[in-house]
């Protein structure tokens, strides 16, 4: 299992969001270029970048400092925020994206999914975001009529490489949360599964190692705020167990 170290950025700086709330985020006094070298040093192999002002906006707010960490990472980078256009796609694989992650453009403009999926074979992951059972669209701020494994079905045929799924119950530590929706998710889908919003300890990343189809997970805030290191996180994450799903 691929294990993700997930940097977001919000005006050229480490965050992450609090219960999902774009305008409070939790701000982290560490350099990001910095970090991400230090996760490689580690011994990290992939990177999860998003652009969460493009999340919000549209297009490309902190894009000198993902160019910066592509370039002297020399690791595979996938990038989320604020794609939207076949433009902006071919921008980012332009300046050495290794993946692009498509969020709410994936969920609500099926068209250019397809497009952006057509043109760049097995380089297009989608993000589907899920609380109480719905997608959720716009950065957690609008839910949608649409289940998650709904979304999944129709996705997987439309060329996608992965799927990234949080579960945001989950995340903001939901008291009926499980990782029911997870399992579910990972064993009716054909493509391979990359869970978010999951890992807040070593034991997280066990059970989804147990977990049929689960391709990777992405790790952030349990990094940042210390509950998990990288180091310990890589060793659990590539531990041989039955069946293990590989990407």
């Amino acid at each position: 299992m691929i294990i993700f170290p997930d940097i977001e950025l919000m005006d050229g700086k480490c965050v992450n969001l609090h219960h999902g709330h774009l305008e409070d985020p939790i701000h982290y006094d560490v350099d990001p270029v910095e970090t991400a070298l230090k996760f490689v040093e580690q011994g990290a192999t992939n990177l999860h970048l998003v652009d969460l002002d493009g999340v919000v906006q549209g297009g490309k707010h902190n894009a000198e400092v993902i160019c910066e960490i592509i370039e002297k990472s020399g690791v595979p980078v996938q990038v989320g925020g604020g794609i939207r256009t076949m433009t902006s796609a071919q921008w980012w694989f332009d300046h050495g994206a290794k993946r692009i992650v498509l969020g709410t453009a994936a969920v609500m403009d099926r068209h250019f999914l397809q497009e952006v999926c057509s043109h760049y074979p097995g380089r297009v992951v989608a993000s589907i975001d899920a609380k109480d059972n719905h997608v959720m669209v716009n950065g957690w701020r609008e839910s949608t009529a649409f289940t998650p494994m709904e979304v999944g079905h129709a996705l997987q045929d439309s060329g996608i490489c992965a799927l990234i799924y949080t579960d945001i119950n989950y995340d903001i530590d939901h008291a009926e949360a499980t990782l029911a929706t997870t399992t579910e998710m990972a064993s009716e889908l054909r493509i391979p599964v990359i869970s978010s919003g999951t890992v807040k300890s070593l034991d997280d990343i066990s059970r989804l190692q147990l977990l049929p189809n689960i391709a990777g997970a992405i790790v952030g805030r349990a990094l940042f705020n210390g509950a998990v290191s990288l180091e310990d996180a890589l060793r659990v994450g590539s531990q041989d167990v039955p069946n293990p799903a590989m990407m």
